[in-house]
């Protein structure tokens, strides 16, 4: 049974939208598989993690044919549409439980499993908030905080993002305890305040996935879900069930000692302080006198780098440490010229803000060195 010809790209561009939450090694054979559904109009390729399903739907124009479903392995099939020229004619016909891929002389036999034994996402049910907003600005607003997540943390609240709906302002927040970023937008229309926590790999998917364009994205919360739809693409993922830390009591909100540093010349500094850091606790001391910052890092060979800035600053000295990746992530991933830096005491954490960049604050906390 025929059931599809197109071009390779017309293939290939819908597969890799849904592929990137396919895992390589797993435990049930069909979730490395991504499910093919077609009917008349349309074919749909669907793919899921348990914790995240990724479908887009294309036309299918031509001959009519008989509708299908089944599921074949994600990496092979992309592997070999990859493989095949950029003008290639692909064939897709699915016959005796296999699906061959054809193109040319070329012919692909690739083993399948039933559409029936895939595990979609259970329905949803009520949502709870429903938002509109450019796509440029939703992922604009992750890319600003979502560097500052857990990784594996045993606190599972912490691998992942809070996002919340606040009347008309949309809040992202992320954290793994040491430090703490926190970006904000306004919506056009009002919600009631809502709270959800988006997994990890759901949040990397969507920075990934979304595109710099004034393209619309729809937001849906349910009790259990957050489902996303944009550029022909629907990304659905379970929320993280804990209690998020309340980012309120984390960012200060009285500091009196401020400098502003050029973001560009303050990442080269530190990268440069970084390659003499301790590789296990990679401390950094900042010394702020009248005028000047001095930046040093020590490591076991007691080897040390020092750098100096000069700065606009007339008040109290202060010596403070803090964990060189942490400044370092910020700025590579937030784009503008100057960064404000404010201090409490030795012991207090550290606030940074961009002038350009309105409703951003990331907090690191100070480290003994």
């Amino acid at each position: 049974m025929k059931l599809i010809q197109a071009k390779r790209d017309e293939l290939l561009k819908p597969l890799q939208a849904v592929t990137g939450i396919v895992e390589k090694r797993h435990t049930l054979p069909i979730l490395s598989n991504v499910m093919i559904e077609k009917n008349q109009e349309s074919m749909t390729l669907v793919a899921t993690d348990l914790e995240i399903q990724i479908s887009t739907s294309f036309n299918v124009e031509g001959k009519k044919t008989e509708d299908a479903s089944l599921t074949v392995s994600a990496r092979k099939l992309q592997d070999i549409l990859r493989a095949l020229p950029d003008e290639a004619e692909a064939i897709l016909d699915f016959q005796n439980n296999r699906l061959q891929v054809r193109s040319g002389k070329s012919r692909f036999n690739l083993q399948t499993l039933p559409a029936n034994d895939f595990p979609k996402l259970a329905d949803p049910g009520i949502v709870l908030a429903k938002v509109v907003m450019p796509q440029k600005e939703l992922k604009s607003l992750l890319m600003l905080v979502q560097y500052a997540m857990a990784q594996q943390d045993i606190r599972y609240y912490l691998n992942g993002l809070l996002l919340v709906l606040d009347e008309a302002m949309i809040k992202v927040v992320a954290t793994d305890g040491h430090r703490l970023s926190f970006a904000s937008g306004v919506l056009p229309q009002a919600h009631e305040k809502t709270e959800v926590i988006l997994p990890r790999k759901a949040v990397l998917e969507l920075s990934k996935q979304l595109q710099d364009s004034a393209d619309q994205v729809e937001i849906e919360l349910f009790p259990n879900q957050v489902k996303f739809r944009f550029s022909g693409i629907e990304l659905v993922t379970k929320i993280i069930d804990g209690k998020f830390p309340d980012y309120t009591r984390v960012i200060p909100s009285n500091y009196e000692k401020h400098i502003i540093l050029d973001r560009a010349s303050l990442l080269h500094t530190l990268q440069r302080a970084a390659i003499l850091s301790n590789e296990k606790f990679r401390g950094v001391r900042w010394m702020l006198t009248a005028n000047s910052l001095r930046i040093s890092c020590t490591n076991n060979e007691q080897e040390e780098a020092q750098e100096e800035i000069e700065i606009t600053y007339a008040g109290d000295p202060l010596d403070v440490g803090f964990n060189i990746t942490y400044l370092l992530d910020i700025l590579n991933n937030v784009q503008g010229e100057t960064v404000d830096c404010a201090f409490g005491d030795a012991n207090s954490s550290m606030l940074i803000t961009m002038p350009n960049i309105a409703g951003f604050q990331y907090v690191v906390m100070p480290m003994r060195i």
